[in-house]
């Protein structure tokens, strides 16, 4: 019986990544393309419950693909309830234009929001994600970006292989992984854990041409963090980072510990 996967991103239908993830799992079994129809980075797992959703299908490099005018999570509910009608074996969210680390990026990325989001359907979900060398790579137009995709589709080809025969194991709905910039055969793969920040956050205060303020949300990239972290297997080690994510945020505590609280 052939497997079912459905791949989404959150760069848009149109992107370089989408085309190298498709390319990833072509030969795992029949691979459904439902994704945004243009780019939705930054939106997490929002989903479109005020307006209609409309789909255009249509062929990029001789594959069929869903154009979805909504987020990447929307994407992948009408990918499994409308498109493909079943559920699929396996996820794919990507490949990200730009990494998904740390905590700043597990509830605000649109890659990982769409892979989430077929988690909770109990289907196992991979997202993948590549670093970038300018920060400005993460929001141009990817339909042309020029990356070297290849060690990347070999690395996800071999997890996503491995789950569709095995599953991911309990209390696991989701693997992130992100691939460093360069990246070379023997690179060195770690299982890490959520980095608190990526981001030192700042706001920017500017001024319209009648005085009024307006501000842009900016921060410089945080390059450092304790051993085990994906920031610092990624971004100091220049390893390929993969974190396990539990759809279960609740705290792992006892909760006589915040009976006091309460």
């Amino acid at each position: 019986m052939s497997r079912k996967i459905l791949l989404t991103n959150d760069d848009g239908v149109y992107s370089a990544g989408i085309r190298a993830a498709y390319r990833s799992v072509a030969d795992l079994g029949d691979v459904t393309v439902s994704a945004p129809i243009m780019q939705q980075s930054g939106v997490g797992r929002s989903i479109s419950i005020f307006e209609p959703l409309r789909v255009t299908t249509t062929r990029i490099d001789g594959v069929e693909v869903n154009a979805v005018g909504g987020t990447p999570t929307d994407s992948v509910i009408i990918g499994m309830f409308t498109i493909m009608k079943e559920k699929p074996d396996l996820i794919l969210s990507g490949f990200n234009i730009g990494e998904n680390i740390s905590t700043d990026t597990i509830t605000t990325s649109g890659t990982i929001g769409a892979a989430l989001e077929g988690a909770s359907y109990g289907i196992p979900a991979i997202a993948a994600s590549v670093q970038v060398k300018e920060e400005g790579d993460k929001f141009d137009d990817h339909r042309d970006y020029q990356h070297d995709f290849e060690v990347g589709i070999k690395v996800v080809n071999r997890i996503a292989r491995k789950i569709i025969k095995h599953g991911l194991p309990q209390n696991v709905d989701l693997l992130n992984v992100n691939l460093p910039y360069h990246v070379e055969e023997d690179t060195e793969i770690e299982i890490t854990r959520l980095s608190r920040k990526l981001f030192r956050t700042d706001v920017e205060e500017r001024h319209d041409p009648r005085g009024r303020p307006y501000y842009w949300i900016a921060g410089d990239l945080i390059n450092e963090d304790e051993e085990g972290t994906d920031v610092d297997a990624l971004v100091s080690k220049g390893h390929i980072s993969v974190t396990p994510i539990s759809l279960d945020a609740t705290s792992p505590i006892g909760f006589s510990e915040i009976e006091h609280l309460l």
